[in-house]
């Protein structure tokens, strides 16, 4: 559907690009957010519905950046969307509209030189897969190896980077992203900001991938893809063609509740392993980030959104979730303080900050394994109000940005289907 549009530029800067975005920003928020396109009436969704979401896929699939990221979120963390809606912005994750195959040949041979052009004339024209930053392409290298190839859409960074001035100094769609006192959304802004800039530095994704891919060497569930260096530069990232099914085929292909548990406790092992381990946070759970293969092993792909975190955060993190689970306010309200931030004193603003970090703690909270409930936490108008409430709570924009990226991965969780003792792995995790 979305290979269909005419192929072009990224939009950028100017007049043009902003209006877009924050239009689309904005109109996105408040039709999904409040309702209209959720097919709450008993007819369910009508034929014009359809037509706007899938006008509406096709433009962020078009402007890439952050309004496809925006596309992506809403793609696999809200569980109350139905499922026509989620099912076609969950082509956001690995389709949308591609760069021309002559544009992205001219940015391999820039960034590649000789082996550039001998690159090219190995790469397949289509590409496999397109996502917010870059396009995949398969390719052969001359001794035989199979391999992808992910160049840099020409543009995007300009593309990010008028989006985030526009987030800046534009409060609604600022408060779209982090509904919050202005404050703390800049922070959260600024943060957000560096982080998905790295995205489009591919010499520094090559650098995690091959770190993580090293931290996962020995692990029975996970597969990194080899990073292939000299046939990679600052806009093109070449490595080793590890293949799978994506999300959705996993789940219609009804996985025994085995296989479930195995990739929810690689998921799981993913994110927060790396974290308590060695201070590294993957912080792109979004499920276009992987694939599937026999027996429960997950291939992990896209290293361009990650948060270095110094041991001594991880540690007060640590000590923070073992406060929720114990529910002991004066050792919760300290590792708030060592954070950098503060809870209210009132005994009524605890209350709301108590609800908040258990939900947010929730799967560690309950002993043994259990399946998560997505339709209890997940509903974007919740995941909005928490947001609301972290806020309040004067957070560094590091660590909000970690808050926002765990609700995500519960999500994904949670649509597997994963039965996990989600409350023992992180335990032994976070008391190493």
């Amino acid at each position: 559907m979305l290979r269909s549009i005419e192929r072009q530029q990224v939009p950028q800067g100017g007049l043009r690009r902003i209006a877009r975005t924050a239009g689309v920003a904005l109109g996105t928020g408040m039709s999904m957010l409040g309702g209209r396109l959720r097919g709450r009436g008993e007819g369910g969704l009508s034929g014009a519905d359809m037509q706007t979401i899938e006008k509406l896929v096709r433009t962020f699939g078009e402007l890439k950046g952050l309004s496809m990221k925006i596309g992506q979120m809403f793609s696999y963390i809200d569980d109350t969307l139905p499922p026509e809606m989620r099912r076609l912005l969950s082509l956001l994750q690995t389709q949308s509209q591609p760069t021309a195959f002559r544009r992205i040949s001219e940015t391999v041979m820039e960034d590649l030189g000789a082996n550039g052009a001998e690159l090219v004339a190995a790469m397949a024209r289509e590409p496999y897969s397109v996502a917010s930053i870059g396009q995949v392409h398969k390719a052969r290298l001359p001794d035989g190896t199979n391999v992808a190839v992910k160049v840099l859409h020409p543009g995007v960074r300009e593309a990010l980077e008028s989006d985030f001035r526009v987030a800046t100094i534009g409060p609604v769609f600022a408060r779209m992203i982090v509904p919050s006192g202005a404050a703390s959304a800049k922070e959260f802004m600024a943060e957000a900001r560096v982080r998905m800039l790295e995205e489009c530095d591919f010499a520094l994704e090559a650098v995690r991938q091959t770190r993580f891919r090293s931290l996962f060497a020995t692990h029975p569930s996970v597969v990194v893809p080899a990073v292939q260096g000299a046939w990679s530069g600052p806009r093109v990232l070449t490595s080793s063609w590890e293949a799978g099914d994506s999300f959705e085929d996993f789940l219609a292909s009804d996985p025994d509740q085995e296989t479930r548990d195995r990739v929810g406790a690689a998921l799981f092992d993913i994110y927060f392993g790396a974290l308590y381990r060695h201070g590294l946070f993957h912080a792109d759970p979004h499920p276009g980030n992987y694939a599937f293969r026999a027996g429960g092993i997950v291939v992990l792909y896209d290293f361009g959104c990650m948060r270095e975190f110094d041991m001594n955060s991880v540690l007060i993190f640590s000590e923070l979730g073992h406060a929720v689970m114990d529910d002991d306010e004066s050792r919760v309200r300290a590792a708030f303080t060592r954070m950098g931030g503060a809870v209210p004193e009132s005994d009524k603003a605890y209350v709301h900050v108590r609800k908040l970090l258990r939900g947010f703690f929730g799967p560690m909270l309950t002993p043994g394994p259990h399946v998560i409930d997505a339709s209890v936490n997940f509903s974007t108008g919740k995941v909005a109000r928490d947001k609301m409430m972290l806020m309040r709570l004067r957070l560094p924009g590091k660590l909000l940005f970690l808050f926002r990226i765990r609700f995500g991965l519960y999500a994904v969780l949670a649509r597997l289907g994963a039965r996990c003792d989600w409350s023992k792995m992180e335990l032994e995790l976070s008391r190493r």
